[in-house]
């Protein structure tokens, strides 16, 4: 339970933000709300990996199943997937779950 508001607080606010800021807005969200809960640095970094994690890798697969993953099986070509587009939207997430981990993390280390 004391994992699970911060990641749906950081998974819906940066929701909301990313509508009307850029893509790393997720790191001031997860910096602004892992400093002003008073997490602890792991619990934060894992708060806001995940409640962004959860967020873009949803987000990519609604948008990849809506087109029947023709741009994303092209783009994971490119890569070294093997035409895996499975491993395109991890790697979206992890992306987006990195950065705002990271800033998660200093948030809560700021406090601390």
């Amino acid at each position: 339970m004391k994992l699970l508001f911060p990641i749906l607080a950081i998974a819906i606010v940066s929701a909301v933000v990313q509508n009307f800021a850029p893509w790393w807005s997720i790191a001031i969200v997860a910096f602004i709300i892992s400093y002003l809960l008073r997490l602890k640095p792991g619990l934060a970094f894992l708060a806001a990996f995940l409640g962004v994690f959860i967020l873009w890798a949803g987000v990519a697969a609604r948008l990849d199943f809506g087109n029947d993953h023709i741009l994303s099986t092209r783009i994971a070509t490119l890569f070294p997937l093997k035409g895996n587009y499975w491993l395109l939207l991890l790697l979206t997430g992890v992306v987006g779950g990195l950065v705002s981990g990271l800033a998660g993390l200093s948030g809560a280390l700021l406090r601390k």
